[in-house]
């Protein structure tokens, strides 16, 4: 990570104070735009409404990043592709919102196969229960036959776009399962998008594009507004594997 000295500072004496334009973010390290402040809710808050999160490890200060371009999906352009619909179709999977949130982040926060390494600190695990608690952030579960948490993931719904955090498997197409849920019921209730932050292979396998850092914005700025149907009840009579997204 970059000396922090050259970046902007939050000062410990202000707790109210503006994050800097995202224009001054850096190319490289992509996104990096701030060091310090906290991780209260209302931080929290302007920084996820202005396209801003919080992104360190473990012994190290707070950094803040606004990546681009921005990774994305539309859920009218989710892509089902014939195995994860024969999959959902075939497992006995149940999906439940907020069900256990805790337990969500918690399983995301676990070391993982190809690194024992992990950014959902307890600082981190903490401020987002915090959210969860203020009725911002949420979290898709996915169960198998016997009731065991077996995918999911969380993130913030601000406004009309659903700010995605992280998501973990424990079975076949589990967490894939849980996207699938995420977007349709968000495509349902009137939610312009899902910011899934940085791409990678998994997420553009189901649709994910890039959009730049300044479109990414604007549609915070036009989606301010959280959709009246949003109730974060799972509808259960839907069957997702027969959802054709961009019909």
């Amino acid at each position: 990570m970059p000396d922090s000295l050259s970046l902007f500072m939050f000062d410990p004496e202000q707790p109210n104070q503006d994050f800097p334009p995202l224009e001054q973010a850096w190319d490289e390290p992509n996104g990096l735009l701030a060091v310090g402040g906290d991780l209260s809710v209302p931080r929290l808050l302007r920084a996820y409404r202005s396209g801003i999160f919080p992104w360190f490890g473990l012994r190290e200060p707070i950094y803040w990043w606004s990546p681009d371009p921005r990774a994305v999906l539309f859920p009218e352009r989710l892509r089902i592709s014939r195995s994860l619909r024969k999959s959902m179709r075939n497992r006995d999977y149940r999906v439940c919102f907020d069900r256990n949130f805790a337990e969500v982040v918690r399983s995301c926060a676990a070391p993982r196969s190809y690194s024992r390494d992990t950014w959902i600190t307890p600082a981190m695990r903490a401020a987002y229960q915090r959210l969860r608690d203020a009725g911002v952030a949420h979290s898709v579960e996915v169960y198998d036959a016997d009731d065991r948490l077996v995918g999911g993931l969380y993130g913030l719904a601000v406004g009309g776009v659903f700010c995605g955090e992280s998501m973990f498997s424990r079975a076949v197409d589990s967490s894939k399962t849980a996207f699938v849920a995420l977007a349709w019921h968000l495509q349902h209730w009137g939610f312009a998008l899902i910011d899934c932050q940085l791409p990678n292979p998994h997420l553009m396998s189901l649709g994910v594009e890039t959009i730049p850092r300044a479109t990414f914005r604007d549609l915070l700025d036009q989606h301010a507004a959280t959709p009246s149907g949003a109730d974060w009840a799972f509808r259960e009579a839907v069957d997702l594997s027969r959802w054709e997204p961009g019909g």
